[in-house]
């Protein structure tokens, strides 16, 4: 392990809540680049026996105790002082909760995604613009007021949410070299707001496709996918969400927009697993991708919104389009005929892989050059040769995870934050190396590409980054 680096030191102890395909993928990298962290300090406190024996081959104890509203401060309370690291992989699980706790034991903590309790996501009984990601981010952003200058507190940390914010940055200063843009480098939220306003930036999709395949088909009443089952059908049975951009001009029929907080976000009444939009990355080109919910929407178009007089003079609209692998979309249809009661049995692809990439970027469009895909394009291959219980998707995701642990502990007094508001030099600097090629590649595709030759179609095509004209259905 001498020959990976060590980003830094960390004298207190390290309490995992989850250890599910995300947690037994960071453990390794943390072992590796987190100096003076050994095993006896070390906790993993999880809702089943996933995991175990990587945790007994470390030496790390492992507790199989789920987490509830009534007995989490309980389990925790021993386990969790100043000084140390909650690192919360886990589902069902609320974040806001463990976040609240971690100030009060002055501990540092990540997520990689704004979890409630139970029920938080999909129970009919809470008004759906409440079962939103926007108003999971609101109820938060109400709490770090209370938490300024506090442990510091970093969420949505993962691949996406997480990652892409960095990827979005650095895309914003590539266009802005590429086409003659001269200003000096943002530094502040304003800066990079005003940045993709005169770049002239309408749209921004993080554009994922996945085409890792496994030898071992996906079976009927069996939901398969490259990571979290759990996670991904919560996150898919919520409401489709973007950033709402100021130059949208047809408002979705199923769209609502919600009456508190920022109000730079939409929602509609369907699932995201149920909804899909055309997206384009270089590698697959053009696809249909699933407008899941993810916190990077939200917090990606809040950040680069431009306001005078307390009035959005600009934002770009912002939604995750995703294509994942072949296995877990079969999933996805045969949950979605099932009225969304999950599959008796659930399986994540791993050592069963045989080939494939997930490519994960973001397109940044509506600029001079059209739009530009700048990201990751990680092999299975590539994944298993740079670290242990990884695939292509969970290593992005996990070596994410890491680099906001990291910056955490680098920066411990900072309050909640948000990947947006954190360095993204020092995150990239960490997970480049974890990332397979990370290319960027302009494009002259648009959403109208290659549309009504099959059937007509009511296209606006004045505009063709117009949501009207990217969403299927």
């Amino acid at each position: 392990m001498t020959k990976h680096t060590v980003h830094t030191h960390f004298p207190g102890r390290l309490i995992f809540i989850g250890f599910g395909s995300i947690g037994q993928g960071v453990l390794p990298l943390i072992m590796r680049h987190v100096g003076g962290l050994t095993a006896d300090r070390i906790t993993i406190v999880t809702a089943d026996d996933a995991g175990r024996q990587e945790a007994e081959d470390f030496g790390i104890r492992f507790v199989n105790h789920p987490l509830t509203r009534e007995n989490f401060r309980h389990v925790l309370d021993p386990l969790v002082g100043r000084g140390d690291f909650v690192l919360n992989l886990s589902v069902d699980v609320s974040s806001i909760a463990l976040i609240k706790l971690c100030h009060e034991k002055g501990a540092l903590y990540l997520d990689t995604c704004i979890e409630p309790w139970p029920g938080g996501y999909t129970d009919p009984n809470i008004p759906v613009s409440r079962r939103t990601n926007y108003a999971l981010r609101e109820e938060l952003l109400e709490v770090r007021k209370t938490q300024a200058n506090g442990p510091t507190a970093v969420i949505t940390h993962g691949a996406n949410p997480g990652l892409v914010s960095h990827f979005v940055k650095q895309a914003l200063i590539d266009i802005a070299t590429d086409t003659g843009h001269d200003a000096p480098e943002p530094s502040t939220r304003e800066e990079w707001a005003k940045l993709a306003m005169d770049l002239g930036i309408k749209v921004i999709h993080i554009a994922e496709r996945d085409t890792q395949v496994s030898n071992r088909p996906k079976m009927p009443g069996e939901f398969v996918n490259t990571w979290s089952v759990d996670g991904f059908v919560s996150e898919g049975s919520q409401p489709a969400e973007l950033g709402w951009g100021t130059h949208e001009r047809h408002f979705p029929r199923d769209g609502r927009q919600h009456d508190f907080g920022r109000k730079g976000a939409i929602f509609l009444t369907q699932p995201g697993c149920a909804t899909r939009v055309r997206t384009w990355t270089p590698r697959a080109q053009s696809f249909h991708g699933f407008l899941i919910t993810h916190g990077e929407s939200i917090s990606i178009s809040d950040f680069l919104t431009v306001r005078q007089n307390d009035r959005a003079t600009y934002r770009p609209t912002v939604h995750y389009a995703y294509h994942p692998s072949d296995n877990a979309v079969l999933s996805v249809h045969e949950f979605c005929g099932r009225n969304y009661h999950l599959q008796e049995e659930k399986r994540i692809m791993m050592g069963d892989i045989t080939t494939g990439i997930d490519e994960l970027g973001v397109l940044l469009a509506g600029h001079a050059k059209n739009a530009y895909w700048y990201g990751s394009q990680l092999s299975i291959d590539e994944a298993r040769a740079l670290a242990p219980f990884n695939s292509a998707t969970s290593l992005q995701v996990t070596v994410s995870a890491l680099s906001g642990m990291i910056w955490a502990i680098e920066n411990p007094a900072k309050g909640v934050v948000e990947p947006d508001e954190i360095d993204f030099r020092r995150n990239l600097e960490i997970c480049m190396p974890y990332l397979g090629p990370v290319v960027g590649k302009y494009t002259d595709w648009t959403p109208l590409f290659d549309r009504g030759r099959l059937f007509p179609e009511d296209l606006d095509e004045g505009d063709p980054w117009q949501f009207k004209n990217i969403r299927v259905v």
